[in-house]
């Protein structure tokens, strides 16, 4: 039987909406805003007074993909440890500031790559703004406006009576006005709450408020799963909006899982190129395959494909051969084999038993021909249903 060469359409990428217009930032060699890619963030859960430590998990980070890594210092041997984590990193060093204003300029001195105060707990920081202000300016160093809600400004929390979308964009927007006093305006500005819906809220209202770029967090989302979740829903009703320019997934889980996350939801909102995608069904009465299964050990095989494949493993002759048709590679599976398409036609049936095995060695072939036409740096797709 001759296989109809039905071929794969071309379907031009939109944005899923506007960016918003704001000034942009260097952290380092990382543009932040003014239209530049969103960039994804995590933090270091090490002591940062043990530079081995923390610059190894800053490499495995880099690795798993972080753009921007930020650290903690609560104590002056963490502040004498971030010139050498600075000047080692493969990535811009934020250093995370709270309490003590000796520390901004201790970090600034050191040559992070920027600085993040939390204006509701550093003591007498108002009073310090001007000094900071000058400091970062003979460094060029940008400063986060990082408010929380769980450390927000007693006189505010006065005012509202907790830590509404209205208190969180107030603080930051006063303390941002202290810096512009100054003639300082390369600043970057976060308002994160745990509930994603206040969350979306205070970003929303920040954005019409001021220019600066924005920094997306849900702060204390959770464990991995639940963190994921309220983290996905509110960085992808701000972001469908055209509001985010960094993102940071908070999850209590590794931190190399906080940015595995964070690229999967811009690679899914089209707002990164996505490498390796993997499109599969939840499976029904009507597989006759183990898809789980398959889409396990396909997912397992091609681990680590840094081109723009996308791999459909379907396990029922309904949706299974318009998916696969449409994949660069996939599979539709039935009575114990399964047709295998590339590019939209198919290729050759196999037993079941070698489904995995097939669908590898194609997407190897994929990969190396890809690779040669120069999209070795995009990312793959796989679909499986």
């Amino acid at each position: 039987m001759t296989a109809i060469p039905l071929g794969v359409p071309e379907v031009p990428v939109r944005p899923i909406a506007e960016r918003r217009v704001s000034r942009r930032i260097q952290v380092g060699p990382v543009a932040v805003g003014g239209g530049a890619p969103v960039s994804v963030q995590s933090m270091t859960t090490t002591r940062t007074s043990d530079i081995g430590a923390t610059l190894q998990q800053i490499a495995e980070l880099t690795a798993s993909g972080c753009q921007i890594v930020r650290v903690a210092c609560p104590t002056q041997d963490d502040a004498d440890a971030l010139a050498t984590i600075a000047r080692k990193s493969q990535i811009p060093v934020i250093a995370d500031i709270h309490f003590q204003p000796k520390y901004v300029f201790a970090a600034i001195e050191a040559g992070c790559a920027a600085v993040r105060v939390n204006p509701g707990n550093i003591k007498q920081f108002d009073d310090r703004v001007k000094e900071i202000a000058q400091a970062a300016k003979d460094h060029g160093t940008p400063i986060r406006i990082g408010v929380n809600a769980g450390s927000l400004d007693r006189r505010l929390l006065q005012k509202y009576g907790k830590a509404t979308p209205e208190a969180l964009v107030e603080s930051a927007l006063w303390e941002a006005s202290l810096f512009e006093e100054h003639d300082f305006r390369d600043i970057k500005i976060s308002v994160k709450h745990n509930d994603p819906v206040v969350m979306i809220e205070a970003y929303r209202q920040l954005a019409e408020q001021c220019d600066y770029p924005l920094h997306l967090g849900v702060t204390e989302a959770g464990p991995a799963f639940q963190g994921t979740i309220k983290s996905a829903v509110a960085f992808g009703a701000l972001l469908s909006r055209g509001i985010g320019d960094t993102i940071r997934v908070s999850l209590s889980a590794p931190p190399a899982e906080e940015v595995k996350v964070g690229i999967q939801i811009l690679e899914s909102l089209g707002l990164r190129q996505r490498r390796l995608e993997i499109v599969s069904c939840p499976s029904c009465g009507r597989a006759q395959v183990d898809v789980y299964k398959l889409a396990d050990e396909v997912t397992a095989g091609l681990e680590g494909m840094e081109v723009p494949l996308r791999v459909a493993v379907m396990g029922c002759v309904v949706n299974g051969p318009g998916e696969a048709r449409e994949a660069d590679l996939g599979v539709a599976s039935g009575n114990g084999k399964g047709q295998i398409f590339v590019k939209g036609e198919v290729i050759k049936t196999v037993p079941e038993s070698k489904i995995v095995e097939t669908l590898i060695e194609e997407a190897m072939k994929l990969a190396e021909q890809m690779e040669q036409d120069g999209m070795g740096s995009g990312e793959p797709a796989v679909t499986v249903s």
